[in-house]
């Protein structure tokens, strides 16, 4: 079997097929860095970070791109209301986001464009489409012109003339349709940079529809992003791509649906966030855990109580327990392996191949960890191996840290001369071992 994902572009199931043989280029809607990020925030972070690990475990090169919108009106707004500069603002942001990344588990990027390094390919791009007819420059600022573009819509299913008057969509008198939308903002307050048009800064969707193609060029394999950016920012990306360069900006376009508390949406707007520089590195493996193992197209309604935390905060103890205890007595045997039980590697690729299926991942790692408690129990230490190397397989796909680490020389001597003491019935000195286990969290 071969991986396939949904495509948000087809609406479909499709094979993964990528551009080029064993390379794949995906690129990730990242941050505007102007506040802290909240949990809903990590959840692409997550699990983009889980798909890259799983393309690198089929054998594939993975060139992974996540951008930093580093110049916006929230921006803008925030280093007036703090008196400082955009890029103290934005650094400052930046910096916290990457601890955040950090502390739920999921590596940096192999790209991090920032939209203020691109700015002249930005005008350029925009000379561009004002040449081929499909902006438009009015009084400082460049549209462009939706109704020029063939399908409009076909990413995120909408019809111009269905549009709902609530969707992101600025009224300005300036336009030729109200549903064109900047690609270059005409501005007299905070950071600008001159252009033929005037004075200003580069439209959003502009903004990584450039850095994707300056990367990527026409072999982007993988466009992701949060389901709230399809309409309008992905939509707007793949209509300006498609205009300028006549060609699909991405093979496959993938969205993570929301995580909501209770039933609201999330927001720092509505200032119902919870940040995830509040949590440390457990709280943060166990958020992760959470994510993971709710499909990537369901909305997680994460409530106020924090129960849901909690249920995987319990099944994610049970797991380290039973890894410990295995991973300790296999190492006082000296009887670790790298061996992995086939079987379960087979099933694992088979769930993950199929879109991501977390929920049968999440019961084939519940399976071997009951296999790893039978084994222990019954002392067959070889099978025991083999299986604790395949959950140390999937784990480390999937991104998942235990912190749990082998033991120290002095540690390994103690545990063998408790084991020991037990074996030969002198419990006395068995607990003055047990002692230093328990002081050193061995046991």
């Amino acid at each position: 079997m071969s991986l396939k994902i949904y495509n948000s572009l087809s609406g479909k199931i499709e094979e993964f097929i990528p551009s080029q043989r064993n390379v794949v280029n995906m690129y990730v809607c990242g941050p505007t860095v102007y506040n802290y990020i909240h949990i809903g925030n990590a959840r692409p972070v997550i699990f983009y970070d889980m798909v890259k690990n799983y393309l690198e475990f089929l054998g594939y090169k993975v060139n992974y791109a996540s951008n930093i919108t580093d110049v916006d009106d929230k921006i803008i707004n925030k280093a007036l209301s703090e008196e400082k500069t955009e890029k103290e603002v934005a650094s400052f942001y930046e910096n916290a986001y990457f601890k955040a990344v950090n502390l739920v588990g999921s590596k940096k990027p192999d790209f991090i464009p920032h939209a203020t390094d691109y700015i002249n390919e930005m005008i350029d791009f925009i000379n561009s489409l004002i040449k081929e007819g499909y902006a438009y420059e009015k009084d400082g600022d460049v549209f462009f012109r939706v109704s020029k573009v063939k399908n409009y819509g076909e990413l995120s299913g909408q019809r111009i003339e269905d549009l709902e008057s609530g969707a992101r969509i600025d009224v300005d008198e300036a336009k030729e349709n109200p549903f064109d939308f900047a690609l270059w903002k005409k501005t007299e307050t905070g950071i600008k940079w001159q252009s033929p048009f005037g004075e200003g800064r580069p439209g959003w969707h502009t903004e990584c529809v450039v850095m994707n193609y300056k990367l990527f060029g026409t072999n982007l394999d993988i466009h992701g992003g949060g389901m709230d950016l399809k309409f309008p920012h992905h939509e707007n990306e793949l209509s300006q791509f498609k205009a300028l360069y006549n060609a699909p900006l991405a093979k496959y376009w993938m969205h993570v649906a929301r995580l909501d508390l209770g039933k609201e949406k999330m927001s720092k707007s509505l200032g119902n966030v919870i940040y995830v520089k509040d949590f440390d590195s457990f709280e943060g493996m166990i958020l992760r855990t959470l994510i993971l193992f709710t499909p990537y197209r369901n909305i997680i309604s994460y409530d106020k109580d924090g129960s849901i935390f909690n249920q995987y905060k319990n099944e994610y103890l049970k797991w380290q327990r039973a890894y410990k205890m295995a991973l300790y007595e296999l190492q006082s045997l000296d009887l670790l392996s790298n061996e992995f039980n086939e079987d379960d590697i087979t099933s694992f690729k088979s769930y993950m191949d199929d879109d991501f299926n977390v929920q049968n991942v999440l019961m084939l790692i519940n399976n071997i960890f009951k296999d790893i408690n039978t084994l222990l129990r019954n002392k067959n230490y070889k099978d025991l191996a083999i299986k604790l190397k395949t959950i140390e397989t999937i784990f480390s796909v999937l991104g998942i840290n235990l912190f749990v680490k082998k033991m120290n020389d002095e540690e390994l001597n103690t545990y063998k001369l408790w084991q020991d003491a037990r074996l030969n019935k002198n419990f006395e000195l068995a607990d003055e071992y047990r002692r230093k286990l328990v002081e050193w969290k061995i046991i």
